[in-house]
């Protein structure tokens, strides 16, 4: 097995299409980008002339997301910035913290705007109108929102394929915080364009404001919920996500693989930005060599490593004679 046949990472496939996962996450984001700018438009048309709280709360979610993609567009710009002596890792985490800004702007702007709304919508109570109106727009923006969805469904179900998990659990496990965000929001807004139709479609059934403004504000906690949950998952991202015990294994294996390595006694494994690991280790190496030609091949063993596109950075020590051995 050479150094570069396993690969610890999001997946033991990664290593074949990173360059390639990038790319496709940045046209993911330009679509839903896309996607987004047009229901925004329509949906607040729509929220103008039916006076639907529901609408206004959909219209909030949507101008929230479009702000949002564009914020997931510069994290993949500026994450993918070659490292520099400043930043010998690169700027992968600049990924996590633009996804972060994200995620708070869906939690103010979408989830704040359709719950507040919602509650003065049940307070002073307004008459709705133009029906018809609301349903055409519902109904084109959920097309436009499954093509954006679909194709954020498609890399990730690939993905999830190819790291063994489910389709939910590796969309929480990603180190790609872009793609984990549009599949999120995609999936609220399709939810959300369910409760809306049910909200209108009772108000004008009822005439009563009252179904129509909790539509409103099951909306925005649902969009709440994503947010919270977008913001964990970066937080845990930018403090150092420690790889799983599945990742771990692969990266033994990797060292395991290498002639000059006896055994491992330490292993740390740091998501530095998607798909790219810092890894340390201390190992005790074949033989007895001089002391003048260990460092020389601890170094050679470190260059081999950093051959896999996904390890930014690997840091080989000596371990002590008496460490014990890791086996995951």
């Amino acid at each position: 097995m050479t150094p570069a046949a396993v690969t610890p990472t999001d997946s033991p496939a990664d290593h074949a299409g990173e360059s390639g996962h990038g790319g496709e996450s940045t046209t993911t984001v330009v679509l839903a980008f896309a996607a987004n700018f047009a229901v925004a438009l329509a949906k607040s048309a729509a929220a103008f002339v039916t006076g639907s709280a529901s609408m206004v709360a959909e219209a909030a979610h949507s101008w929230a997301d479009t702000g949002n993609e564009v914020f997931l567009l510069v994290a993949n710009r500026r994450a993918n910035r070659r490292p520099d002596r400043a930043h010998p890792l690169g700027f992968g985490r600049e990924a996590y913290f633009w996804s972060m800004l994200a995620a708070l702007g869906l939690f103010a702007a979408g989830s704040a705007v359709s719950v507040t709304h919602g509650i003065q919508e049940l307070l002073h109570p307004e008459p709705a109108g133009d029906y018809l109106v609301a349903y055409i727009v519902l109904a084109v923006s959920f097309v436009l929102e499954g093509i954006s969805f679909t194709q954020a469904w498609r890399q990730m179900r690939r993905e999830a394929s190819q790291a063994h998990r489910e389709v939910i659990e590796h969309a929480l496990a990603t180190s790609d915080p872009t793609l984990r965000a549009v599949f999120a929001e995609d999936a609220a807004a399709l939810a959300g364009l369910a409760i809306a139709f049910l909200g209108i479609l009772t108000h004008q059934l009822t005439g009563s404001p009252v179904p129509d403004a909790l539509g409103s504000i099951v909306v925005g906690v649902l969009l709440g919920v994503v947010a919270l949950i977008l913001i964990d998952r970066n937080r845990r991202f930018l403090l150092g996500e420690e790889a799983s015990s599945q990742q771990r294994q692969h990266a033994l294996d990797l060292l395991a693989a290498l002639p000059e390595i006896a055994r491992v006694t330490y292993l740390r494994l740091e998501y530095v930005g998607p798909r790219r690991i810092y890894l340390v280790a201390s190992v005790d190496l074949v033989g007895d060599q001089v002391e003048s030609s260990v460092a020389v091949t601890l170094r050679r063993l470190e260059l081999r490593i950093e051959d896999n596109p996904v390890i930014a950075e690997a840091v080989l020590t000596l371990a002590a004679p008496d460490d014990p051995s890791i086996s995951a």
